[in-house]
């Protein structure tokens, strides 16, 4: 059979139906799964088109209905761990679905965020998960005016375009401050990020502060770094940070990666973890279950706010009431690096 290369014409509907022997009107009843066809000439139809290499032509299908069966998911990186747990459960819960994901990133940028918007916007995609609430005027008019469905996803503080799906992370960090009082702890560091486009961090530092504040407790050190969160900017930050404020009894790190690596450089320097220096991250990485200890952390739910926002863009998430927020529940893992209460 004489192989086609990408400068040859395009395989159609007719080269499928003369593979298949029946006729283009039936063969585009399988492909677009309408209509009643038998299962026998169904087979028959998908093996042909697979055997050429057929892929059928959606845009002009979407001429039509001005819309494709994209789902514009934009998140500010592939690399942070939080991100790609996400965006399987959007893809878990479209699995079922005709409906794809497409991801676009926009490395903490607002102004790329309004790019990538733009472009996706373009080509008419059936509905957007985009993450966090914070966007500009720009951002949140194209997303507005799309005429369809908009999740803004893992983050619920704040004034949803359409939809919101996660936790509140102020209150996720109040929590952990009510942890870390109950424990008798009492002089605090935190270590975090100052990425400006970071808004769930600094939620949480928000949340902190006040549970910490009305259980009397100082705030006696608190750096932010740049780039990315990672084992070795936590070792780093740790070690410079205990140097500096040696009679600290706690550190929360706004990350679990930042966590684990303070958590190597105290276990590597003999300290009591979890006793007389207690540690706490955030958003509960599986991947660290291999350390030493256990680092406490906050268990975000990062998977079901995928999952529940794909499930909107697919119109079967039923809402209680008017309210188009759906907020999670995080929950609180003590691990070993804390004092029991």
């Amino acid at each position: 059979m004489t192989r086609r290369n990408s400068r040859q014409q395009h395989l159609t509907l007719r080269d499928v139906s003369e593979a298949s022997g029946v006729s283009e009107m039936t063969v585009s009843r399988v492909l677009r799964n309408r209509g009643d066809v038998s299962d026998k000439t169904r087979a028959k139809v998908i093996e042909a088109a697979k055997r050429l290499g057929y892929v059928p032509n959606k845009i002009a299908g979407a001429l039509a209905s001005n819309r494709v069966n994209l789902v514009a998911v934009v998140v500010p990186s592939l690399s942070n761990l939080v991100f790609p747990e996400m965006l399987a459960g959007v893809d878990e819960a479209l699995a079922d679905t005709d409906l794809q994901p497409v991801v676009g990133t926009t490395g903490y940028d607002p102004e790329k965020e309004e790019r990538v918007l733009f472009e996706m916007l373009s080509w008419r995609p059936s509905g957007v998960v985009i993450a966090g609430l914070e966007h500009t005027e720009a951002s949140r008019a194209m997303l507005a005016n799309a005429g369809i469905p908009v999740v803004e996803v893992m983050d619920v503080d704040g004034d949803p375009v359409d939809a919101a799906v996660g936790i509140s992370h102020w209150r996720a960090g109040y929590q952990v401050g009510t942890e870390i009082a109950a424990r008798g702890y009492k002089r605090v560091g935190v270590l975090g990020t100052k990425m400006d486009g970071d808004h769930r961090a600094r939620k949480r530092i928000e949340g902190l502060e006040r549970a910490l504040a009305e259980a009397g407790i100082e705030i006696v050190d608190q750096v932010a770094y740049s780039g990315w969160s990672g084992f070795a900017k936590g070792r780093e930050m740790t070690a410079a940070m205990l140097d500096r404020t040696p009679d600290l009894d706690f550190i929360f790190y706004t990350n679990d990666l930042t966590g684990a690596g303070g958590l190597l450089y105290a276990w590597a320097k003999g300290l009591d973890v979890g006793g007389t220096l207690g540690m706490a991250g955030f958003n509960a990485f599986t991947l660290l279950d291999g350390l030493p200890l256990k680092l406490a952390t906050v268990d975000s739910r990062r998977r079901e706010a995928g999952q529940v926002a794909a499930k909107i863009i697919a119109g079967t998430h039923v809402f209680e009431g008017d309210d188009r927020r759906v907020e999670l529940t995080p929950t609180f893992l003590p691990g070993d690096t804390m004092r029991p209460v």
